[in-house]
């Protein structure tokens, strides 16, 4: 398949992705299942609250996730993949295993410079 550089569209996809959470929340969602926000929130220790609530936002804004609020007290809110959004499992399957490949490839690059300047 031939892109033309002029109509590239890899940075339509990054705009979605990028982001040091929104992956995990998708592989989360994709692996998981439906999952309420203390819940994901409970399986991303390092995330604060309103990045959380942000990442969300935003996903749910690009239609890859679900949000569904259940009117009770104390408010129930579910998260879940979208029929859409599981059209990046292939996506993020292969920048995994991309980004598995280049870490191994940059590890071997390091060890063999170093090597290089003890000689």
């Amino acid at each position: 398949m031939k892109i033309e550089p002029e109509q590239c569209k890899v940075d339509e996809a990054l705009g979605i992705l990028v982001g040091k959470w929104k992956p995990v929340i998708l592989l989360h969602l994709l692996t998981e299942g439906t999952l309420r926000f203390s819940e994901l929130k409970r399986l991303m220790p390092g995330i604060t609250q309103k990045m959380l609530t942000k990442q969300l936002r935003e996903l749910e804004d690009e239609d890859i996730i679900n949000r569904v609020i259940y009117p009770q007290v104390p408010p129930k809110v579910e998260y879940s993949i979208s029929d859409y959004g599981t059209s990046l499992q292939p996506v993020l399957d292969m920048m995994h295993k991309w980004g598995t490949t280049h870490a191994i490839h940059i590890e071997k690059k390091r060890n063999s410079e170093e090597l290089n300047d003890a000689q």
